[in-house]
């Protein structure tokens, strides 16, 4: 039983077998009390005309009229569900096929309703059935009595309760087989769920959930799901990695800073330890500002900074980081163009100047003197495009999804400065305004697209 009410599918199918059942119920009564309800006014309707035939046959012809008439429709159908009685002021039967006046139609009602005995062949005892008839009080103080048998229409009731019956009982069955078959298949793809997120919750992160292929519900679901632990799973290889790579790349800078205030403990020359000092603020900086762009880059990627999005043309934000790059790729001897058209978008200005400058900033960094840097902002129909070429050393095709990771530096750029993580953010950036990032061939040099979606 605790199985029963801890099991969703069996009270879903117990619920739903219940509210059917009532609905059968609450139909199959309307339908008796229509029936019923009809069938009563029709026979109301035909004992009304008898009782005006009948009595004007007493106005015609009189006592003996009436007498006779009556006796004539009893012997033409002796066996049917008519009663006729005619008595005199005292209730005494003159003629009709009832051996007495029934006592509940002595009451001034003109429609009553009474038990009616009738002879049967049963050991156990006499039969009754109830009666409906019209008293009809005629001149000089007699009593005319019309009325219907209802042993049809108590008939008709008992084979409505017993097809009520029978329907909630179909009903109950088809609930409990129904129930059965939804435990069985629903259950069994719960189950599957189940098993599968207990694996992954013993480590096993690259399991899945398998699907039916039906295309329902739970493969809707089944689906969601896995692409949850495909992202859960990316960003436990994330932190395994940023924490190996923070490892790694702060080794160097933390050893020299050791070597630096060791030199500092150890220097006897004036002007020495100033010089120390300075060496040791610029690795103390460099490690902030890693784990400053670290912390930056969580924040973007849980979408905190949605509520500060604003309508933002991207071409203003473009021409403002190419103003703080020109000087910058002039003095490297490096030709700069930029271009832009009105571009609206709904996003955080603040980071889209700091993915573009970020964007900038590599380009710059990596290409040679005498080569040369766009910055293009376009925009058509429902999408905006921020293009960053350059003519530097590019990036393998094998290795443009590796370098949006945190940390990652391609091998020719490790002994320059920077952290990795400049592309890092962008790709943030990108995810948190849902644009879409790609990195492709300038041949030669590397071209970032960033295609946002236009605001209306």
């Amino acid at each position: 039983m605790t199985t029963i009410t801890r099991s969703v599918t069996w009270r879903i199918a117990i619920g739903y077998g219940a509210l059917f059942g009532l609905s059968m119920l609450a139909l199959l009564m309307l339908i008796h009390w229509s029936a019923a309800a009809y069938m009563t006014r029709q026979m109301e309707a035909v004992i009304e005309v008898e009782v005006q035939g009948l009595a004007e046959r007493y106005r015609i012809a009189g006592l003996g009229g009436l007498r006779g008439l009556v006796a004539e429709r009893l012997a033409r159908s002796p066996a049917s569900s008519s009663i006729y009685l005619l008595a005199d002021p005292g209730f005494r039967v003159i003629a009709g096929n009832l051996t007495g006046w029934p006592k509940a139609a002595r009451s001034a009602e003109r429609w009553i309703e009474f038990r009616l005995h009738a002879a049967g062949d049963d050991p156990a005892g006499p039969e009754w059935h109830r009666a409906r008839a019209r008293h009809f009080e005629l001149p000089r103080g007699y009593h005319l009595l019309v009325g219907r048998n209802l042993r049809d229409l108590d008939e008709m009731r008992s084979a409505v309760i017993r097809a009520v019956a029978w329907g909630v009982g179909v009903t109950v069955v088809l609930a409990v087989a129904g129930a059965w078959w939804m435990r069985r298949n629903v259950a069994a793809r719960i189950e599957s769920i189940n098993r599968t997120s207990r694996r992954i919750m013993e480590g096993e992160l690259s399991e899945r959930i398998e699907s039916h292929g039906s295309g329902d519900e739970f493969d809707d679901l089944i689906a969601n799901l896995n692409a949850m632990l495909e992202r859960i799973e990316t960003l436990m290889d994330d932190v395994r990695r940023v924490s190996d790579n923070v490892a790694h790349d702060l080794r160097t800078p933390l050893g020299r800073l050791r070597t630096r205030l060791e030199q500092l403990r150890d220097a006897g020359g004036e002007g020495t330890p100033a010089a120390l000092t300075e060496a040791a603020l610029g690795e103390a900086d460099q490690m902030l500002a890693t784990f400053n762009a670290l912390l930056r880059i969580a924040r973007i990627e849980t979408g905190r900074r949605r509520h500060a999005f604003e309508r933002v043309d991207l071409a203003t934000v473009g021409d403002d980081v190419a103003d703080l790059y020109a000087p910058l790729a002039e003095a490297r001897g490096i030709t700069f163009r930029h271009s832009g058209i009105e571009s609206p978008v709904n996003a955080d200005a603040d980071l889209l100047f700091q993915s573009l400058a970020n964007l900038l900033d590599n380009a710059i960094k990596y290409t040679p003197e005498g080569g040369r840097v766009t910055l293009q902002v376009t925009s058509e129909d429902d999408t905006v495009t921020v293009v960053v070429a350059d003519s530097g050393p590019g990036v393998p095709p094998g290795e443009r999804e590796a370098v949006l990771r945190r940390f990652y530096r391609l091998e020719p750029a490790r002994g320059a400065p920077g952290s990795g993580l400049g592309l890092s953010l962008v790709a943030a950036v990108a995810q948190l305004h849902e644009a879409t990032l790609t990195l492709g061939d300038n041949a030669p040099g590397l071209v970032v697209r960033m295609q946002f979606t236009r605001a209306g």
